[in-house]
């Protein structure tokens, strides 16, 4: 008698191994979903997928805290955003809609009551990493980079580093840095102001 299929080691681990069918969403779908009362404020969408932004422990607050304030005395209160949405490419937007912890703008928030931030308008995006490290390395990286986003900064809070991501090519950043947190640096938009990397930790 042959054997039965499920009994070949081969079907043992493509069953063990097989992934359940994922839903793609986009921005249509969770507008309507919050349309009937659906709380999705703790969700961002990326890639298509719907992102848990989970709590924050002290670390990452106090981390966005500390840059917000350094962020406020640079560039002004009317131009600094906590987890605030963004357009991307066209491509990209119909299935992204990323809420970086701050976003340095180049016009002032009052002039977006009505619409999204582009790319264009951004000077700075940064996003404060503990757990979510490989994820904001590289596939917001990519996405920002796809976007044009001129200067993207992820503050590693584990190793106390901050890695800034600067020239947007072809969908990746060509220049690539790690500070840690005896050094300082500027953003591009503010070449006289250094930022201590320090700053962004508890000592």
């Amino acid at each position: 008698m042959p054997a039965l299929l499920t009994d070949t080691p081969v079907d043992q681990q493509t069953a063990a191994t097989a992934q359940p069918p994922r839903k793609r969403w986009t921005r249509d779908e969770c507008a309507a979903m919050e349309s009937v009362g659906l709380d999705l404020t703790r969700y961002e969408l990326v890639e298509g997928d719907l992102i848990n932004k989970m709590s924050k422990n002290w670390p990452h607050v106090a981390a966005v805290a500390l840059l917000h304030g350094w962020l406020l005395r640079v560039f002004g209160i009317g131009f600094v955003v906590q987890e605030g949405p963004i357009d991307v490419t066209p491509q990209d937007n119909p299935t992204n809609e990323p809420e970086p912890d701050l976003l340095v703008l180049k016009r002032q928030i009052k002039e977006f009551f009505f619409a999204h931030p582009q790319p264009t308008d951004i000077h700075l995006a940064v996003e404060v990493a503990d757990t979510t490290l490989t994820f904001d390395r590289k596939t917001k990286a990519s996405l920002y980079a796809r976007a044009g986003i001129i200067e993207y900064w992820v503050v590693d809070i584990r190793e106390r580093k901050l890695i800034v991501h600067r020239d947007p090519q072809n969908g990746a950043y060509d220049s690539v840095a790690v500070y840690d947190e005896t050094e300082s640096v500027a953003p591009l938009l503010a070449p006289g102001q250094e930022f201590p990397v320090s700053t962004a930790f508890q000592s």
